[in-house]
């Protein structure tokens, strides 16, 4: 499969201040339990169907648990014309390191 950028959770935090879209890929469950606040839920199940939300012509970070996941979405976003990277690490990693996490259901 294509070649997917990885990025780890300190590029990370410079993107979300920077404004660079994150989505979370996991279920709505996880997404709700614990979640980096800013991350938008689009499960990895709904993606195909939801290109049309995903920003074009411009980096997205993509996250999920450990990384399998948004690793996947990350390359058929590739092949969709997108620019993802992939959050190297996932939720996982930002919560061993400390971070603030959000929880519960997104506010719209």
């Amino acid at each position: 499969m294509s070649d997917v950028p990885q990025i780890s959770i300190e590029h990370l935090i410079t993107d979300l201040e920077q404004g660079v879209p994150l989505i979370d890929v996991r279920e709505r469950d996880e997404y709700e339990e614990a979640r980096v606040p800013g991350a938008q839920l689009m499960p990895l199940v709904e993606l195909p169907e939801r290109l049309g939300a995903i920003p074009t012509g411009e980096p997205i970070d993509l996250i999920c648990r450990s990384g399998n996941r948004s690793q996947r979405a990350a390359e058929f976003l590739i092949g969709q014309g997108y620019l993802p990277r992939n959050v190297a690490g996932g939720t996982d990693a930002w919560i061993g390191a400390g971070y603030r996490v959000d929880t519960g259901s997104q506010s719209a």
